[in-house]
């Protein structure tokens, strides 16, 4: 299928997405996206890259125009979609999409509540533009995949940068020409290194793009000028950030539907490629009531896209255990719970037992069809062998059960900050959220207790 004419074709899906349009399931999903968004957002407002954007905001100044969430007062609205989607991913603790490679929600939801609460939008335009940012992303990720991330490109930042100016448009009503020329001042934009994991610069990219899209809208409704063709023209994105794109991809239905419906969502703090490691440890440990100290040693067998990813040997620091399928493992053999964001602290990283436990882990590479599955391997010094493998990247049947297990994320994360009572009241709006009117009227249940 050739290539002409791609750009232009998403943007015109992205600007015609409506809620009353949406499949129910897809409506849903936003839902879901966004409640766990607000908790690992209101949970990453306490991390110290949070504070520094938030002191660099107030040192610029700028009309109070949106929430900042977890955090007290208001920013320009540009400013709080880069804390906000920063906050977001600082504990990586935020939802995947595979076609996307990355992740999805934290560049897109952030440009839309600014200007959801900056204009008055309604709960069903906030879902409808979180769907066409969300969709628009992973279709441009599908074309592009899996060379651009394979490349070293942190696809969060690059993909979202396209995600939050769609999604923009859509929520200030741009037309088709007009969020296809987003579409090219997001794309020229993006940026973001792999090579930053472990860094607070990982989570600026969520940030940075959700700012980045936010501004492309802006200005495309301004009359700001940008090629339309962004994505295929020569020397653009797909040139110059894949090994040949593939309009074929980003143009085909997608299993149930749409892309949100293949949402995947973390329920271990730490990065995704090692969970399918995680609930593989976690199962042997409790099935065969392991000991760490008779284990003699562990084999992580996982997909060699995971070694430049999450395969710090030896993490110095709690940001980097999280990146660490040594230590995230020797964590889940301990009986640590893995789900809580203290568990990746730099005593932990540098606890002697755990340590000890790590530098009997080796990762190797498998061959299996599917790249989510891992397998453990645990030699015991009995001479037992236990084996068990796992696979997180297979989404939910049950939408109605996920719901409920991440509420109970939810509580568990936003309620330090909000408090019980308000985590429940801003639960109940996000689950009814089509019902309500005016989204700035939701605000007061952002801000820090």
């Amino acid at each position: 299928m050739q290539a002409e004419g791609l750009t232009r074709k998403l943007a015109a899906q992205a600007a015609a997405y409506r809620y009353d349009t949406l499949p129910a399931e897809a409506a849903f999903m936003a839902r879901q996206c966004l409640l766990d968004f607000l908790g690992v957002t209101f949970a990453g407002a306490k991390e110290p890259l949070t504070g520094i954007l938030h002191e660099e905001a107030l040192g610029e100044g700028g009309n109070p125009q949106a929430s900042l969430i977890g955090l007290p007062g208001k920013v320009t609205a540009s400013q709080a979609a880069l804390i906000n989607g920063s906050a977001s991913h600082a504990l990586d603790y935020d939802d995947v999409q595979l076609f996307m490679m990355g992740h999805p929600s934290v560049p897109v939801a952030p440009a839309v509540l600014a200007l959801a609460e900056l204009y008055g939008k309604s709960g069903r335009e906030v879902i409808a533009a979180f769907v066409a940012g969300f969709e628009t992303e992973c279709r441009i990720g599908a074309a592009v995949s899996p060379s651009h991330y394979a490349a070293g490109w942190h696809a969060t930042a690059t993909l979202g940068c396209f995600g939050a100016a769609a999604a923009a448009a859509n929520l200030l009503q741009l037309d088709a020409e007009q969020t296809a020329v987003a579409l090219g001042i997001a794309g020229t934009q993006a940026s973001g290194f792999k090579s930053m994991f472990g860094t607070m610069c990982k989570p600026f990219h969520a940030g940075h793009a959700a700012m980045s899209g936010l501004l492309a809208a802006r200005l495309a409704a301004k009359g700001f000028t940008s090629r339309p063709d962004v994505l295929e023209v020569e020397q653009g994105f797909g040139e110059t950030q894949s090994k040949g794109l593939k309009p074929e991809a980003a143009l085909a239905e997608p299993k149930g539907g749409s892309h949100i419906r293949g949402a995947l969502f973390k329920y271990h703090a730490a990065c995704y490629l090692t969970h399918s490691s995680l609930e593989a440890s976690h199962a042997l440990r409790r099935q065969h009531d392991l000991r760490p100290e008779n284990i003699r040693e562990v084999r992580v067998m996982v997909d060699k896209g995971h070694l430049r990813v999450c395969n710090i040997p030896e993490p110095a620091t709690g940001l980097e255990t999280k990146f660490s399928l040594r230590m995230t493992t020797a964590f889940a053999l301990t009986g640590l719970d893995t789900a809580s964001i203290e568990t990746y602290s730099d005593e932990n990283a540098n606890r002697p037992d755990l340590m000890a436990l790590r530098d009997k882990v080796r990762v190797e590479v498998h061959n299996k069809p599917d790249a989510q599955e891992s397998e453990v391997i645990i030699g015991l010094s009995d001479g037992r062998s236990l084996a068990l493998s796992a696979n997180v990247g297979v989404p939910a049947s049950d939408l109605g059960a996920q719901w409920e297990k991440l509420q109970n994320k939810f509580y568990a994360i936003a309620t330090p900050v909000i408090g019980k009572g308000r985590a429940q009241e801003l639960t109940a709006a996000i689950n009814d959220l089509e019902s309500i009117g005016n989204f700035a009227d939701l605000a007061p249940l952002l801000q820090a207790a």
